[in-house]
């Protein structure tokens, strides 16, 4: 069997921190193509008929994780990702978008930049869970807490950060 040759790991010397700060996210069907270097595991260039749509969030509210999810008995092999937010005070302008977001499990090219300033591709997703409400307590607020999950057969893509302001605009 002709696998795919391993590669090395090395223990970098940069700080590295959790958390995401920034979310994009598009229609699938507005996706006409991406372009990817699988050697360098980016992709170099999304293009589309329409603007990606950005979901602002506070800080700390936010994160995405990839499982591995493998059969040993069936030979399979692929990644449960999941992406979470939590969006304060609800609102009728972000119910809507939302509501549009998950309408008709809808799929989702989504793009998240994490706090270490990388930016990743989650190329099949869908909103699966929407929960919140309001707080109990007046400083405990209201909110919404949305998440997309994707199953892909490989982990997500890094995304070149130069074409990052490309996506959002016409």
């Amino acid at each position: 069997m002709a696998c795919t040759t391993l590669s090395s790991i090395t223990k970098g010397c940069t700080n590295n921190i959790g958390g995401i700060v920034s979310i994009i996210l598009n229609d699938k069907s507005n996706i006409t193509g991406a372009t990817i270097d699988t050697a360098q595991w980016e992709v170099t260039a999304i293009t589309k008929t329409s603007p990606f749509v950005e979901f602002q969030f506070a800080r700390n509210v936010g994160n995405y994780t990839e499982e591995a999810q493998i059969s040993l008995e069936n030979g399979s092999t692929f990644y449960k990702q999941t992406i979470m937010l939590k969006l304060f005070l609800r609102e009728a302008s972000k119910s809507k978008a939302i509501n549009i977001a998950g309408e008709g499990q809808r799929d989702l090219a989504i793009v998240v930049g994490d706090s270490n300033g990388n930016y990743w591709y989650f190329e099949n997703a869908q909103l699966a869970t929407d929960t919140g409400g309001s707080g109990t307590a007046k400083a405990d607020g209201s909110n919404y807490e949305i998440t997309f999950t994707s199953e892909s057969l490989h982990k997500a893509y890094e995304v070149d950060p130069t074409i990052i302001a490309g996506l959002l605009t016409p």
